[in-house]
């Protein structure tokens, strides 16, 4: 037993310095990244889209953003599900209330049985965009974006090399909900890998417009589950890359109880199984961070119920060291986050001792609900995703098998996180 506690302690507190260091390389990127915006004559014209189904609880805000930006040319393009759908008349309302005249609302005119909504929603603004569109810019319901948002998100396309722009969502630690709270210690991790992976969120993305069509990507939506996380593989297959934008990390302070974060995890997890071009690096990175910590802490009980005091010690203390180091690589995470988002004109998030104490206890919980969640979503085939119910056959074998009108019944938390 002293050898196995040696063995698994060497290797979680191994796998800490890994993190340590992947955690500053994305720090460093933070710190070291130019902001480098085009002028005005130099900017392309961008359609943005955004697909809506349900009234998110930020809709409003996030409407008004995006028809706020400091862009010259841009065209805000609403695909709803339906003319009855909630988010509709939310829509509506602050076109008028806003006066835009840069903006088009269309219900989505054919629910594809063979791909998701969202990707149908995409191919149908994608297809109605004529020649004078150079970029294509997706949002989320959920995303409030600052006056800079399309400028920064375009400027970098002009490299090249650069085939699409992406930034990153960070959730606020001080919520109400330990659901909110394990999101957020969870998002911290997915945030550096998906920087390390080059892996883009399509809450923040840009593409230049021709490599949706000479990559073949719309065909690729039409038999989709998920349309952000494959972008990186079909890109370079054309010798383009994706690039992050650390000024484009949003700032999302919706919350959510635990129960609901399961399943919205799981569904995540899934469309990483299915799209992800590093799929066994996340296994690994999963296994790592949730495997190894729990065979410590269970043979720090085996040990204590058997009288093995040294072996008890080792262990705990092992497990200690890889909490408390995880905790202070969370907290200065937050702080290098929180001087991007602050310039923003976001106010900076103050953490009391008690969130922070409550931050300590959500890490092991984090482990725990993240490898339920993971186990959970390797036998999954069919999703229910906002009242519709998908049957996942392959990644390129998806059906709609149910699909409705959008009910807020469909719904359970709608005032409190986006599903």
């Amino acid at each position: 037993m002293k050898e196995l506690a040696i063995f698994l302690s060497k290797s979680l507190l191994g796998w800490l310095a890994i993190q340590v260091c992947f955690t500053v390389v994305f720090l460093l990127y933070l710190r070291l990244s130019q902001k480098n915006s085009l002028p005005d004559e130099q900017l392309p014209k961008t359609a943005v889209i955004l697909c809506l189904r349900g009234a998110d609880p930020f809709l409003t805000h996030c409407l008004r953003s995006l028809l706020n930006q400091n862009y010259p040319q841009y065209d805000l393009k609403l695909i709803v599900d339906s003319h009855e759908d909630p988010a509709w008349k939310i829509a509506t309302d602050t076109i008028r209330e806003q006066k835009a005249t840069n903006v088009q609302i269309s219900p989505l005119r054919i629910a594809r049985q063979s791909c998701s909504l969202k990707c149908s929603s995409l191919i149908q603004a994608v297809s109605e965009l004529d020649d004078s569109y150079k970029v294509v810019a997706l949002v989320d319901a959920d995303t409030v974006v600052h006056p800079n948002w399309l400028r920064e998100l375009v400027s970098p396309l002009a490299h090249p090399k650069v085939g699409a722009t992406t930034g990153n969502r960070w959730y606020l630690p001080t919520g109400r909900y330990w659901g909110s709270l394990v999101r957020y210690v969870g998002n911290v991790s997915t945030v550096v890998q998906m920087y390390l992976f080059r892996i883009p969120w399509g809450g923040t993305l840009a593409v230049k417009t021709e490599l949706l069509h000479q990559t073949e990507l719309l065909d690729k939506w039409g038999q989709a589950f998920n349309e952000d996380t494959m972008i990186r593989k079909v890109l370079e297959k054309h010798g383009m890359q994706v690039k992050f934008v650390p000024s484009l990390i949003m700032l999302n302070r919706e919350e959510c109880e635990l129960p609901s974060l399961r399943y919205s995890l799981m569904r995540q997890l899934l469309s990483a199984r299915l799209y992800h071009p590093l799929w066994l690096a996340v296994v690994s990175d999963v296994v790592s961070s949730i495997l190894m910590p729990t065979l410590v802490i269970v043979l720090f009980l085996v040990a204590l119920l058997s009288g093995e005091w040294n072996i008890a010690g080792l262990s705990f203390g092992c497990f200690s060291i890889y909490t408390v180091g995880l905790l202070l690589m969370m907290l200065t995470l937050e702080q290098g986050v929180q001087q991007v988002i602050r310039k923003h004109g976001e106010p900076m998030t103050k953490l009391s001792a008690l969130t922070v104490v409550k931050m300590l206890i959500a890490i092991p919980l984090t482990q725990w609900v993240y490898g339920l969640a993971m186990v959970s979503s390797l036998g999954m085939r069919k999703v229910n995703w906002r009242g519709v119910t998908y049957r996942i056959k392959s990644p390129w074998n998806i059906r709609l098998v149910e699909y409705r009108p959008y009910q807020v019944s469909n719904r359970a938390d709608n005032s409190k996180v986006s599903i």
